[in-house]
């Protein structure tokens, strides 16, 4: 009788080892703020496919670049277009969704509205006290992302924030500006902080932010999908041509799929359906 429980609890074993192997892993890196829209396409997908598992990280747009390059990962995520020098015929885009960049300031603030020239004369560093901008006698306090963010990427080609030096186009944002890790530690500083601005993906907008109207059109997802309102980015998934297995290739074309883009509008961005 031992004998047969033994045998019987051996092969549960085996089998859970081999249900467990089975499975095929999916990887995805790159933005922080494409994480948060593949984590829930990840979430959903996983529940329908039993047989996959897909695991997100989000150092960044340009690590996620470099992973679906150089294969360390099976999708990149990337929250700006690819400048020329990381294009190659090899590495393939396919926009999973459209996301306003919002600029916040703290609900506190008092203003609701900037032009674009002085959301860039902040960050430059030109304009340093919300007087001058319509607001409090205060000293602003700009908040900007790491380098290797997508956001910031695509923010500063938006508001023309890029400067040349030698030949080389490089950030013109002022050094004083404090620099966040990630779009939910910025918001957290702009919640805290009642002279702060920042600018996070719009689909992670909630109330312990304001968004501001630039140039008098609202930052919401009908003036991103009607072009009135022009900082806005798409959200691409990268990977390498010829390399997506069966089943990266089934969850890649899931993705822009009416259920998937569905899940897209649910939660603040916009669908590319």
């Amino acid at each position: 009788m031992k004998k047969t429980v033994i045998g019987a609890i051996a092969l549960l074993g085996a089998m859970a080892v081999t249900s467990v192997s089975a499975k095929e892993t999916i990887s995805a890196v790159g933005s922080s703020s494409v994480t948060p829209l593949m984590e829930v396409f990840s979430e959903t997908y996983m529940k329908n496919h039993s047989n996959v598992f897909i695991e997100v990280q989000g150092p960044g747009s340009s690590a996620g670049v470099k992973a679906a390059k150089n294969g360390s990962a099976d999708l990149g995520m990337s929250s700006r277009n690819l400048k020329d020098s990381e294009k190659e015929p090899a590495l393939k885009e396919l926009t999973v969704a459209l996301d306003g960049i919002a600029v916040v300031v703290n609900p506190k603030n008092g203003l609701d509205k900037l032009t674009a020239e002085q959301v860039t004369a902040i960050y430059k560093g030109e304009v340093t006290n919300w007087k001058d901008v319509g607001g409090a006698d205060k000293p602003i306090v700009a908040i900007t992302r790491d380098t290797a963010s997508g956001t910031r990427g695509a923010f500063e080609d938006i508001m023309k924030l890029k400067k040349k030096i030698s030949g080389k186009k490089v950030s013109a944002i002022s050094q004083r500006a404090q620099v966040a890790n990630g779009n939910g530690a910025l918001k957290t500083m702009v919640a805290s902080n009642p002279y702060a601005i920042g600018y996070i993906s719009l689909g992670t907008v909630d109330n312990s932010v304001n968004a501001l109207a630039i140039d008098g059109v609202s930052a919401n997802v009908d003036n991103v999908k009607n072009g009135s309102y022009k900082v806005a980015r798409p959200f691409l998934v990268l990977y390498k041509d010829g390399k997506p297995s069966t089943e990266t290739q089934k969850f890649l074309d899931w993705m822009v799929s009416d259920d998937a883009q569905a899940l897209v509008d649910q939660k603040g961005y916009i669908s590319v359906n």
